[in-house]
Order: C-alpha cells, then sequence, then structure tokens
C-alpha cells in the first residue's frame, strides 16, 4: 500500500498541487494524466523518494519494495543487458557480493559460517537461484534477443536499452510499481506483451502515459492532475474522458434541471459498465463503477483544441498509384499499391525508416529510387513530417507565417482564428517560429492543414510530442475527415480506430497490403 497525505510541491513560485491525499492500493492499476507541465512525472519522483515534497508525506510499508523504470538510458552502461535487469532487485546483488566475500575469505570462521547461512537463507526465500531465469524470460517476453544478453548497454540500440530497463523495473514483481511513459518507443508486441503483463499483475502500479489505447486497456482508476488537486476516478481513460466532457457539457447548461442531469448520468455510467462487459478487467471494474457516486464526476478544466479537416474540393477516383517502387538503399523493394477513395491507410513497419524513406517519395523529397508513382489530378496532398525544419527556419510570428499558406484569405482575424483552434491565442499568436516546441511545431503545421483545405493527407507519426487533449482532438477529427489519409503513428488507438487498410512493410522491403482494421490484422 501507498499512501500519501496532504501532499504539496512547487517550484518557484509555481504551485503544481496542494492538499493531495490518496491511498493505493495491492491489485489496481492507477493512470496518471494531466495537461502538460501540470506536475505528472513530479509526482511519481515525490512517490519514489527522489524529490522532497514542499509539504505533506509519502508513506510506504517497510516491507514492500518500490520499483521506478529509469528514464536515463545510459545509467547503465558498463553493465551487461542481463545485470542491467538484475540490478532492478539491489539486495539480491548485494546478498550475492556478500556471500562471495564470505566464502573466498582464507580465515573462514564460525561467525562467518552463521552469517553466510543466514545470507544463503535470505536468498533463497527472495528467489535468488531463479534470478537469472526470471530476467531473461522478461526479456524475451518483450522481445530482446539472447545474443544481447552478455553484451554491454553501451552497445545497445536506443529502442533495445529502453526494453531493457523497462525489464527491470519488473523484475521480480515489486510491490509497488512506478512506470512514466513505459510504451516509448516500444513495437506492438512488446507494448501487447506488457498489457496482458500489467492485466495479471497482482500488485499497485501507477501509469504516466499519453498512449490512450494502453491506458484504456489496463488501468483500473484515473488520477486527474487538475485545478491543482490530483482526484482520483474508477475507471479507465475512456471512461474519465466521456464523464468529465459529459459533466462539462451540463456545467454549460446551467437552466438543464437536476433530475435530468442525474438520469443522464446514471445511464451513461451503466451504457458504459455494459459496454466493458468483454474486458478482460470487465467484472472487477464494473462493481467499481455500479458504486460512483454523482457527485465523484466533475467536469475537467483541460483545454481541447478544435481540429476539423474540411477539403476544398472532393478528391475523384484517381488518387495515387505506386508501381516497382525500389530505393537504391534497399528499404524498399518492388513496392505496387493503388489508394481507392475513403482508403485511410495505416503504414507499419519494425524499421520506421523505410515508412518515412516512402513519405519522402511521395512529397517529392528523395528521387533516389526506381518504379514510379502518380498522384490523381484532382488530389491536393497535405503532409505532416516530424522533421519539419524548412517550414520555421524564417523568425517570424505565428500570425505571419500561418498566413503565407493562407490560399485567399490573408486577414489577421481570420489567420489568428486557425491558431486560436489550436490553442494560440491572444499574445501567443505573436510568439516567434524561433521559439516553439516540438508539440507546438506539430500544433502549428495542424493549423496548417486546416487551413489549406487538402483533400489527401500524409502524417508521419503525427501524435509525437502532443499532449493527451490533443491527440484525443486530433483522433476526432482525423475520424471525420472525407478525404483519404496515409500515415504512420505509435498511437495505437489512432491506428485502430482510424484505419480501414492496413500496409506493412517487411524487413526485405516488400509490403503486405490488407483490407483491415488493425487488430484484426494483428491477429493473422
Amino acid at each position: 500500500m501507498l499512501v500519501v497525505e496532504n501532499l504539496g510541491i512547487q517550484f518557484g513560485g509555481k504551485k503544481l498541487f496542494e492538499n493531495v491525499n490518496l491511498t493505493f492500493t495491492k491489485g489496481n492499476c492507477y493512470g496518471i494524466i494531466g495537461a502538460n507541465g501540470a506536475g505528472k512525472t513530479t509526482f511519481l519522483k515525490c512517490l519514489s523518494k527522489q524529490i522532497e515534497p514542499n509539504s505533506g508525506s509519502v508513506y510506504i510499508d517497510k516491507n514492500e519494495r518500490l520499483s521506478i523504470l529509469k528514464q536515463n538510458q545510459n545509467e547503465f552502461d558498463n553493465e551487461t543487458v542481463l545485470k542491467t535487469v538484475l540490478l532492478g532487485y539491489k539486495r539480491l546483488i548485494e546478498i550475492e557480493e556478500e556471500k562471495n566475500n564470505l566464502y573466498s575469505k582464507e580465515d573462514f570462521t564460525d561467525e562467518d559460517g552463521i552469517k553466510a547461512s543466514l545470507l544463503e537463507d535470505e536468498y533463497l526465500k527472495l528467489g535468488g537461484w531463479e534470478s537469472e531465469t526470471d530476467a531473461m524470460k522478461l526479456l524475451s517476453g518483450l522481445g530482446v534477443d539472447e545474443k544481447f544478453y552478455d553484451m554491454k548497454m553501451s552497445d545497445m540500440d536506443a529502442k533495445i536499452k529502453v526494453k531493457v530497463l523497462l525489464a527491470q523495473s519488473l523484475f521480480k514483481n515489486p510491490d509497488i510499481l512506478l512506470l512514466d511513459e513505459p510504451t516509448n518507443n516500444l513495437d506492438y508486441s512488446s507494448t501487447k506483451w506488457l498489457e496482458n503483463f500489467l492485466l495479471n499483475y497482482e500488485n499497485c502500479v501507477l501509469i504516466v502515459s499519453h498512449d490512450r489505447h494502453f491506458l484504456n486497456n489496463v488501468c483500473t482508476h484515473i488520477c486527474d492532475v487538475d485545478y491543482g488537486k490530483i482526484k482520483l476516478y474508477v475507471g479507465n481513460y475512456e471512461f474519465w474522458y466521456e464523464s468529465s466532457q459529459l459533466a462539462l457539457a451540463q456545467a454549460k447548461d446551467q437552466n438543464k434541471k437536476k433530475e435530468i442531469k442525474i438520469k443522464e448520468l446514471k445511464e451513461f455510467i451503466a451504457r458504459f459498465s455494459a459496454n466493458k462487459s468483454k474486458s478482460s478487467q470487465a467484472t472487477s471494474r464494473k462493481k467499481l463503477l455500479e458504486k460512483i457516486e454523482l457527485e465523484d464526476i466533475s467536469p475537467s478544466s483541460r483545454r481541447y483544441p478544435f481540429i476539423g479537416f474540411k477539403p476544398l474540393r472532393e478528391v475523384g477516383n484517381d488518387i495515387l498509384e505506386v508501381n516497382n517502387l525500389s530505393t537504391n538503399d534497399g528499404l524498399l523493394k518492388n513496392i505496387s499499391f493503388k489508394v481507392n477513395k475513403n482508403d485511410k491507410i495505416a503504414f507499419i513497419s519494425s524499421n520506421t525508416k523505410q515508412i518515412l524513406e516512402l513519405f519522402d517519395i511521395l512529397a517529392y523529397k528523395n528521387e533516389e529510387y526506381s518504379g514510379s508513382f502518380k498522384w490523381g489530378i484532382t488530389t491536393y496532398v497535405g503532409y505532416l513530417f516530424q522533421d519539419n525544419k524548412e517550414l520555421f527556419d524564417k523568425d517570424m510570428t505565428l500570425v505571419d507565417w500561418l498566413r503565407e499558406f493562407s490560399p485567399n484569405e490573408k486577414n489577421e482575424t481570420f489567420i489568428r482564428g486557425y491558431l486560436g483552434r489550436m490553442l494560440f491565442s491572444g499574445e501567443e499568436s505573436l510568439k516567434s517560429t524561433k521559439v516553439l516546441s516540438g508539440g507546438e511545431k506539430i500544433r502549428c503545421n495542424l493549423a496548417k492543414l486546416m487551413l489549406e483545405g487538402e483533400n489527401v493527407l500524409v502524417l508521419d507519426d503525427p501524435t509525437n510530442h502532443l499532449d493527451l487533449e490533443t491527440i484525443t482532438a486530433l483522433n476526432n477529427g482525423l475520424i471525420a475527415f472525407k478525404g483519404n489519409i496515409l500515415f504512420s503513428s505509435h498511437d495505437i488507438e489512432l491506428i485502430s480506430t482510424l484505419s480501414n487498410r492496413i500496409i506493412e512493410i517487411k524487413e526485405d522491403g516488400s509490403i503486405v497490403d490488407k483490407y483491415q482494421n488493425f487488430e484484426e490484422y494483428m491477429k493473422e
């Protein structure tokens, strides 16, 4: 059990939260959400005693072990992959070292023998003799090849390091597990393995994540960092989002009778509970939902951008045809496909360079290929790339920047309207393009696409750097879009809800093309 009493944290003059009183119990998984800068990661660091709160206390039973996913990928560069995982339970390492020191003594005494016996007994109780086997199982489940186990962490790719550090945090089933963005850089199979691991986990888990699909699948509760407080809600992210939006709509309608509001909320809870009847955690979650009091549901202060793409003209029947496309570096080999009307295609690959190379070719940014491709004459294509330096290489205000992409209307009020949709209002719209963060650049790019009115969108991992609010708004906007979409993403919820066709680029550069949703495709 993890108990927080009257917790308060502030940095400088900014108060993140105060008077936080929460109890986290065994068998539950808590998703911690909040706007960027609200203090989610800070809260985890406070729970793990990495930072001291300004007020209040954190209590952990002295017999319970807490583990946290390390964020510094280079911290264990001098250790082997296997040893790094074993370091997830330092007491076992300490016992081994103590035993070895005792057994190596030339003047081994009776007292040493008694001490060694006690150490052996503790080592056995903690599962020390199965440590390497347990560590290997974790690494294998996360897709880390056995050939890496005895290699140094310094020689590992960043994507492998993430998996090793995740295995370290999970090692020997800690009583309290703190995970900060655990699915970052994980492939689908590794994420699915982690989901299943946590669904069967009997201890206490707290997770900070922007992955809605992951939060929906594993969480029994949501901790919302909002209004300078941290409030606990029963249910997963989807339930929290929909209930908070309903409460917000009701709060705005002051004339609606209380009885009608109560009826709506009751019907919503019952409907959501029934819809989740097939989930792996459904039985316990349904019981929790049925206990919710109406006052437990409150609106969020979170601001959601408005994202809506309206094509200036409808796309014709000829959209895109790719014939025998191959690249000089061998990443793509004899790729052929045709895009049809209403296609929303998710491109997936274990090597994201393959997808980026294809998108670069389709955007006329790469000419190192053979074969051909042809866009239809009615297509107007909008692109969003993670590498967008060329779009922001001039030092200008956001209003002046966006005005350059407006096909007709140049009026400042009109331009500010599109920036306002992406939450750049007032003085924010006069910020310099030179000081934008990664997420702000993506939001500017989305405002640009809305303004230009293209009927085909090519999107390279569009949710990267975005907060949950913008990701949710983008997801909804893309679902409503009447044109074609070719996209890649690490956001499983986006892929699952948006795509009606999957094109996977295999390791040999060829493709598999299926008219299926993502879940169906991954089951094959």
